[in-house]
């Protein structure tokens, strides 16, 4: 597999470890159709941290990576869907966040915003290490 894109880059020093507890490579670019698939059927998708690019995108039906095409399949493949979105409040006032949010729920996507779920930060005053993983990924 070749390198990460620029997009994954900023996983590149987790690829190892994440390879070593999934027990399967990370997937980050689009395979020929005629080559074995490499990875096992999902049992269920999670997007997290769901950008705001990313739900408008995915709403809409637009699936121009990897990752979209992954997601908006997996709506009419019937998986369990969940969505814990990372954004500010700035982002989250903008009217397509919550057309976009209202439509993947309409669509049985669990989008884990709002109480008991992410509430957006101040623009700009983000903590990354405040991300809810605990509720994205429960144990």
């Amino acid at each position: 597999m070749s390198s990460p894109p620029p997009r994954t880059r900023w996983l590149e020093p987790d690829l190892a470890d994440l390879r070593e507890l999934t027990g399967h490579p990370v997937w980050h670019e689009y395979k020929l159709p005629v080559a074995a698939d490499v990875l096992p059927p999902p049992d269920a998708i999670l997007v997290a941290p769901a950008t705001f690019n990313t739900l408008n995108k995915w709403a809409a039906g637009i699936s121009d990576t990897l990752a979209l095409c992954l997601v908006t399949e997996a709506i009419g493949l019937e998986l369990p869907r969940f969505a814990q979105p990372y954004l500010n409040r700035a982002q989250a006032a903008h009217p397509a966040l919550g057309r976009s949010v209202a439509f993947l729920r309409e669509c049985e996507v669990n989008v884990l915003l709002g109480e008991g779920g992410f509430v957006p930060h101040v623009p700009k005053q983000d903590d990354v290490d405040a991300y809810l993983w605990d509720v994205a990924l429960p144990t």
